[in-house]
C-alpha cells in the first residue's frame, strides 16, 4: 500500500468532503433555495460574509439561491437615532406613520445594499429587490399577550398575494436576488412592513422552492431550551401542533414554524431551520448527509 504524505491526507479528507456533497449537488442543481436571513448573526460582519461567499458557491454549483433578509436591530438602531422608540405587540414591530419610512429606508438604503455589496465581492452576481415589488400585503392587527386583545400595530401587512416575475428573471440570468422584507398595500400601494419569516415563506410557497431555509440565531428546534443537545433534527408537518401544545415550540418559533408548515403545504420541499452563527451553517445543512439543524419535513 501506498505511503501518503500528511500534507496529502489533509487534502485527500477536504476531496473527501466535496465527494459527499456531489450527490446533494447533482439533485439540487437547478432548483430553487429560498433563504431567509436574520437574527443576531446579522450583525457580525464575518459571519455574514462567510453565509454570502456560502450562497456563492451554491449558485457557482447550479442551483438558485433567493434571499430574503431581515433587519431588525438595525431598524430599532435608525429609530432610536431619530428619537423614536421601539414597540412590539405579540413579537411584531408597532409600526405608525413616522417610523414605516425609517423602517423602508434602513432596509432598502443601508441593510440591503450591504449584503448585495458582499456577495459581489466574493465574485457572485447580486441585485437588490424591494420587496413592494414582489409582495402584495393587507394590513393586520396584533393580539397583546396579557389581555389578548387586538391591537392596532399600524403599517404591519401580511402578504395576500406574490409577484415572481422579476425574481424569475433575475434567477435566470443567474443573479442572486436579495428581497427586502416590505409589501404594498393593497388598493392603496402604501408599504407595509412584513415579518421576514412570513415574507420568506411565501415567496417560497410561489417559487415551489425545493428548500426554504430559516437562518437565524437559535440552533432548531430544542426539546428543552435550555438544554442544546435537545435538539430535534426532523419534525414532519403533522407534529408541529402537537409540539405546540406541548411547549416544545413556544415564543417566536411559532410563527416561523407555522409559515414553514404553510410552506410545504404549498409546495415547498422541506424546511430547514439552522443557526446562523455557525460558520458553513448553510453547506452543512444542504450538503452534508447529516446536517445541522432541524428539518421540518411535508
Amino acid at each position: 500500500m501506498i505511503t501518503i504524505p500528511e500534507i496529502l491526507e489533509e487534502q485527500i479528507d477536504k476531496a473527501d468532503v466535496l465527494v459527499e456533497a456531489l450527490p446533494y449537488m447533482q439533485a439540487f442543481r437547478g432548483k430553487t433555495i429560498l433563504i431567509k436571513v436574520g437574527g443576531s448573526a446579522m450583525e457580525d460582519k464575518e459571519l455574514v460574509e462567510g453565509l454570502l461567499r456560502d450562497i456563492v458557491f451554491m449558485e457557482a454549483v447550479g442551483i438558485n439561491p433567493v434571499v430574503v433578509h431581515g433587519g431588525g436591530k438595525a431598524i430599532s438602531a435608525a429609530m432610536k437615532t431619530s428619537g423614536l422608540e421601539a414597540r412590539f405587540v405579540g413579537g411584531l414591530r408597532v409600526t405608525d406613520e413616522a417610523s414605516i419610512g425609517i423602517v423602508e429606508e434602513t432596509l432598502w438604503k443601508t441593510v440591503n445594499p450591504e449584503l448585495v455589496g458582499m456577495l459581489k465581492k466574493f465574485g457572485g452576481k447580486a441585485i437588490g429587490v424591494s420587496g413592494r415589488e414582489v409582495f402584495v400585503g393587507e394590513r393586520m392587527s396584533g393580539v397583546d399577550e396579557e389581555t389578548g386583545e387586538s391591537v392596532d400595530i399600524g403599517f404591519v401587512g401580511q402578504v395576500v398575494g406574490v409577484d415572481v416575475e422579476k425574481i424569475l428573471a433575475f434567477v435566470a440570468y443567474e443573479t442572486v436576488p436579495i428581497v427586502t422584507p416590505l409589501a404594498s398595500e393593497r388598493g392603496t400601494g402604501y408599504p407595509l412592513n412584513v415579518n421576514a419569516d412570513l415574507a420568506a415563506s411565501a415567496l417560497a410557497a410561489k417559487l415551489k422552492a425545493a428548500k426554504l431555509v430559516y437562518l437565524s440565531d437559535v440552533l432548531g428546534v430544542l426539546r428543552d431550551r435550555n438544554d442544546s443537545g435537545s435538539l430535534i433534527h426532523s419534525i414532519a408537518r403533522s407534529d408541529i401542533d402537537g409540539l405546540i401544545s406541548e411547549g416544545v415550540i413556544a415564543g417566536g418559533m411559532i410563527p416561523k414554524v407555522r409559515s414553514a408548515a404553510d410552506a410545504l403545504e404549498a409546495g415547498v420541499g422541506k424546511v430547514h431551520l439552522i443557526d446562523g452563527r455557525i460558520p458553513h451553517s448553510l453547506l452543512l445543512e444542504v450538503f452534508t448527509n447529516v446536517g445541522i439543524g432541524t428539518e421540518i419535513t411535508p
